[in-house]
């Protein structure tokens, strides 16, 4: 066939022409898996539609308009067939030159998935384009933890995560907190089989470790200790109340554990399990009161710290907790204008969206000498 696709080419352009010489060599091609050479044929045929040279020696940028535009399309068209083409044979690193520019990560990451399932072999590709040009973070952690353990899932997020959409974060971390949970709940009820002769009846952990203090005895415990805290600190940036339930599940067991693994925390978490636990009971409407105490005296002690992670816990709960509006003010009391800070917290105009409170955002840009974010909450209020 290789040898008669000569022949064919020039009964082709004999018969429909060259586009349809072109045409005939595109299908062989792509029947071939020759993907690399598909894309520069489609160039080919985009730059014969728009009367320009088969054989291209400058650079796109020299084109006129719109020719330009019509031709960056038509590669941008090229790219998605000869990428997905590379894909659906295996090829992942040689698809993903052709996709990142299109940025069809969503298809992209439906296609990994379906690959992988077919072909763990993939695995190691399938993560690199999954994690690390962040195609889907989810199914990346879901591959590693499979193949490499929680252990190397939680050195990544911490190395890798952190600047990451908060999305992608809170995906990653339900995959890691249902896998300890899940792993941390089956490993109880088994101690606690052996010890009593017969399967528990409870099905939290909280329930479970309550009134078992023999199941800690002489430093005892049932999944690594600094994963179980790893896990519980990264849950700070859920929102979905079962996985805030599956979270509180785990300081449950974790304020149990020997003091021996009882790590210390950052503020405003110092006691790591008691501290979270406040944070997620508050986020579920359970003392709340006390915990806005908590979290705002915290706040207050920072407020001449470079690390301004608890003050935007502060002003995060008084937000994830119908209190938008007073976010704004405590913001501008707390945070001086151009510290920096990370996505823990919304920024003073997110908050003003939600609330609606333009005037509050006005008021605290004019005393922070904030002229964009005043310009921001002027234009937003007279335009709602």
């Amino acid at each position: 066939m290789a040898e008669d696709i000569y022949d064919e080419l020039q009964q082709a352009a004999a018969a429909q022409g060259v586009d349809g010489a072109l045409e005939r060599l595109a299908e062989y091609l792509k029947s071939a898996h020759q993907y690399h050479d598909l894309f520069d044929v489609r160039l080919m045929q985009a730059r014969r539609k728009q009367g320009l040279p088969v054989i291209w020696t400058k650079s796109m940028d020299d084109l006129p308009e719109p020719q330009r535009t019509v031709v960056e399309d038509a590669s941008l068209e090229a790219c998605r067939e000869a990428g997905r083409g590379l894909l659906a044979v295996g090829r992942v690193r040689e698809a993903w030159m052709y996709l990142r520019p299109t940025g069809d990560k969503a298809a992209v990451a439906a296609e990994l998935e379906r690959l992988v399932d077919d072909d763990e072999s993939l695995s190691e590709d399938v993560i690199d384009l999954a994690l690390n040009e962040g195609v889907s973070p989810r199914l990346g952690f879901r591959l590693m933890l499979k193949n490499y353990g929680l252990c190397n899932c939680i050195t990544t997020y911490e190395s890798q995560m952190q600047g990451r959409p908060k999305a992608d974060r809170r995906e990653v971390v339900e995959l890691l907190l249902r896998h300890i949970h899940e792993e941390l709940l089956r490993n109880v009820c088994d101690d606690v089989a052996r010890q009593q002769g017969s399967r528990p009846n409870e099905t939290t952990l909280a329930e479970l470790v309550r009134d078992r203090d023999w199941l800690f005895e002489a430093d005892n415990y049932h999944t690594d200790a600094t994963h179980l805290q790893s896990v519980v600190r990264f849950a700070v940036v859920l929102d979905d109340p079962e996985l805030l339930r599956l979270a509180l599940d785990l300081t449950e067991y974790g304020r149990r554990l020997s003091a021996s693994y009882q790590f210390p925390g950052r503020a405003p978490f110092h006691d790591t399990y008691v501290d979270h636990a406040r944070w997620f009971r508050a986020l579920l409407g359970e003392d709340l009161a006390a915990a806005t105490e908590y979290f705002k005296a915290e706040a207050d002690n920072s407020a001449d710290d470079e690390d301004t992670t608890p003050i935007e816990v502060y002003v995060a709960l008084l937000a994830r907790t119908g209190r938008a509006g007073d976010a704004i003010d405590e913001t501008a009391r707390l945070l001086p204008p151009g510290r920096r800070q990370s996505d823990l917290a919304p920024t003073l105009q997110e908050l003003a969206t939600t609330s609606g409170d333009y005037d509050r955002l006005m008021a605290a840009s004019r005393r922070r000498g904030d002229l964009l974010g005043f310009a921001a909450g002027l234009t937003s209020k007279t335009t709602a």
